[in-house]
């Protein structure tokens, strides 16, 4: 893979990155839909794991609705058809009927292929 392949994967997958956040953002399920991949395991602050379906599902019920979504920092990291951001910053929003606001890091793990483009394949999210 030559340089210039793997510099436009990187900035392929800061814009993924940031179509996650604007998404999660204006609960947005049906482009989250297509940003996670179908294998997804994320690990939620409370240390569960959750799957895609849990992810759409408290999207689409309006269980969790986020006000904000404040970007301090993003590094991103491509090796192949792999990739992994880490996202810290400030997210708000009500969760159950309870408002919530964090700084927290979120560690994502992507997998790239030419049908699907960037799909989030594993999170995690931790309080700073």
């Amino acid at each position: 893979m030559g340089s210039d392949e793997t510099g436009g994967l990187t900035a392929d997958l800061r814009s993924a990155e940031r179509r996650l956040q604007a998404a999660q953002l204006a609960a947005d399920a049906d482009a989250l839909e297509l940003l996670l991949d179908d294998r997804l395991v994320f690990t939620g602050p409370d240390g569960r794991l959750y799957s895609k379906k849990d992810d759409l599902e408290i999207q689409r019920s309006g269980r969790q609705r986020l006000g904000r979504v404040d970007e301090e920092e993003l590094a991103v990291l491509v090796v192949g058809t792999t990739g992994v951001t880490w996202f810290l910053g400030l997210v708000g929003g009500t969760l159950d009927g309870q408002e919530f606001s964090a700084r927290v890091r979120y560690t994502r793990t992507w997998v790239h292929s030419d049908e699907g483009g960037w799909r989030v394949v594993a999170a995690h999210v931790t309080p700073v």
